[in-house]
């Protein structure tokens, strides 16, 4: 349990479920969302405590489960019929972004070339 893919599927599927009319739909997807935000908040900071995991995978996973709630509040505050509102929509794109952030800080990588040895010349 805790994995970081299963509250990114779930908010992706509530946004596409958003963007198709289905706003019923996607305030369960925003739910269930949050309870595998929750699950990866939990093992991330539980990992950067013990030294196993960074700073950066254990902040972005509790501020995306920080943003799932406020979204999922929203959505349910909002009266029934009406549009959704565009703090919940923003809060699903927000969370997505930060469940990407450590993918992105990985790739950056270093921006050198590791130096490396030539062998010595062979003298005749």
């Amino acid at each position: 349990m805790g994995s970081r893919l299963l509250p990114l599927s779930l908010a992706i599927g509530a946004f596409a479920a958003d963007a198709a009319g289905l706003h019923h739909l996607a305030s369960y997807l925003v739910l269930l969302a949050v309870v595998g935000a929750a699950a990866a908040a939990f093992v991330g900071v539980g990992e950067w405590i013990e030294g196993k995991g960074g700073l950066v995978r254990a902040g972005s996973s509790t501020l995306a489960l920080v943003l799932l709630l406020l979204g999922s509040a929203v959505r349910t505050a909002a009266p029934t019929g009406s549009h959704v509102p565009v703090l919940a929509v923003s809060t699903l794109v927000l969370a997505v972004l930060c469940y990407t952030l450590p993918l992105v800080s990985s790739l950056r990588g270093p921006l050198t070339v590791p130096r490396v040895e030539a062998p010595p010349l062979l003298e005749r």
